[in-house]
């Protein structure tokens, strides 16, 4: 992986400038204060050669690709789940919120092959997929993004398991359809009440990347702690924003 070097050139992203509330700069300063941990499970984030050089696999440009892989390997493969913008359409919800902006969000992705990245919360993320794939191109293959202007790593990729990574005994709920129905504004107060929440501790919240099914390998979820947000099927992008506005109302954020 390493001998393909992505140049990094208009790729660079850039910070959110001077403006925002201090950031920790520790994972001890993370760890504490009213805080949400995000965690984004089974993302397709998979390079391909083709001939236009190394692009993020995806189900549109990629179908042919696929299918031939699935039969060279005599293998059931689910082309479908081969969506990448999944993941930038959560990322944009998630790095424009207003919880985000207040400096208590901290977003992880997971990669259906098990990679972990760690997203800063300064980082603007492309707007369109096409720079948004480039992108995660060269971060696959540099393991790190650093801002344009100065050595801060806006996303890199980190060591397994992910756990490692979270506050210890955070409460953590996983998103799924099938979970238990809550209407987020009753469900957040309540689990401050009954100390599930703890009033200057993180929370965790686990969502899928994927475009459909439950999230699978997440074993660090209790099998009692998936909660569905809305009785209907929600994008990922629907479900993080209702989630988030939850926490932005229980903890003042404007």
């Amino acid at each position: 992986m390493s001998g393909h070097v992505i140049s990094a050139g208009s790729q660079r992203t850039k910070s959110t400038g001077p403006k925002g509330p201090k950031l920790p700069q520790t994972k001890e300063e993370w760890f504490d204060g009213d805080r949400l941990f995000v965690i984004l499970e089974m993302a397709c984030l998979e390079t391909v050669k083709t001939r236009k050089g190394y692009e993020l696999l995806n189900s549109d440009d990629h179908h042919g690709i696929l299918n031939k892989a699935a039969n060279k390997g005599n293998k059931s493969l689910d082309v479908s789940m081969y969506r990448p913008d999944i993941v930038h359409q959560a990322l944009l919800a998630l790095l424009d919120s207003p919880l985000n902006k207040a400096g208590k969000l901290k977003i992880f992705i997971r990669t259906q092959k098990n990679v972990i990245i760690d997203v800063n919360p300064k980082l603007r993320i492309p707007r369109t997929y096409n720079r948004f794939a480039g992108l995660m191109v060269q971060l696959l293959y540099q393991f790190r993004i650093k801002a344009k202007t100065s050595n801060e790593k806006l996303l890199k990729v980190i060591k397994n398991p992910i756990t490692n990574h979270l506050p210890p005994n955070v409460a953590m709920f996983g998103m799924s359809k099938t979970g238990t129905l809550v209407n987020v504004h009753e469900w957040i107060p309540t689990n401050y009440n009954q100390r599930t929440f703890t009033k200057g501790k993180p929370v965790a919240l686990v969502f899928g990347a994927h475009p459909h099914g439950k999230i699978q390998g997440a074993d660090y979820i209790n099998d009692a702690n998936w909660i569905a947000v809305s009785q209907y099927a929600l994008s990922s992008a629907a479900a993080i924003s209702r989630a988030l506005n939850g926490f932005e109302k229980y903890w003042n954020v404007l």
